[in-house]
């Protein structure tokens, strides 16, 4: 018999137990390649959105009591945790766990915040995890980082999810946001893991700018 390509992999990582064949993704050259262009358009943009995102926030922090950034416990690639963060955009209610959101969003939450509704609109509530790209606990262009209360209940077929590094956008972002279903958004995952290119994610990144603009299902 031959030797599979495919390695059977258990991941537990804290209460996050995932199980799945693991094959390789990436060629050593794509995994450089996308690294070296996560670090540097991360920092230029850090750099060229500086002024942009001490105003916003100032703004937050001056709208409604509580930190102007939070942190969030999302499932990285291979299952692991790390923090992510955003700028707040929902009220703080006398002892909420602000760190955790609920998973279905609607354009009426009343639990946003004024300025909240106006960063999500332009998505500037993201920002911050370009912090995140730099850490390497993200990439720009991947498949969106997921609660760990929802990766409990995946199916093994979504934690395919997981081979690559988890992105600011993706391709489910820019084919529907918030308006796609759940299970939708795994299966545009999948095909951006099937199809994954260094071009397929510059054209992400370019496609995402016009869907930011018109905020299609931002909220």
């Amino acid at each position: 018999m031959g030797t599979s390509i495919f390695a059977s992999q258990v991941d537990d990582k804290e209460t996050i137990s995932l199980i799945y064949l693991r094959t390789p993704i990436f060629t050593p050259f794509q995994r450089i390649l996308k690294r070296v262009l996560d670090i540097s358009l991360s920092l230029t943009l850090c750099l060229i959105l500086a002024p942009i995102m001490a105003i916003i926030y100032i703004i937050v922090k001056y709208d409604s009591p509580g930190p102007a950034i939070i942190s969030q416990q999302r499932i990285g690639q291979f299952g692991k945790p790390f923090a992510m963060y955003k700028f707040r955009s929902m009220y703080v209610e006398s002892g909420a766990d602000i760190s955790m959101v609920t998973y279905i969003k609607t354009a009426d939450d009343s639990r946003i915040t004024p300025a909240g509704r106006i960063i999500r609109r332009w998505s500037l509530d993201e920002l911050p995890q370009l912090v995140n790209v730099i850490r390497g606990d993200m990439s720009l262009v991947g498949p969106r980082p997921e609660l760990p209360h929802i990766v409990e209940n995946y199916e093994t077929w979504q934690t395919q999810r997981f081979e690559v590094p988890q992105g600011m956008t993706g391709w489910w972002q820019v084919n529907g946001r918030s308006d796609l279903p759940m299970f939708d958004n795994t299966s545009y995952d999948l095909h951006y893991i099937e199809n994954y290119s260094i071009r397929l994610d510059i054209y992400i990144l370019f496609k995402t700018i016009s869907v930011v603009i018109r905020g299609r299902g931002a909220y």
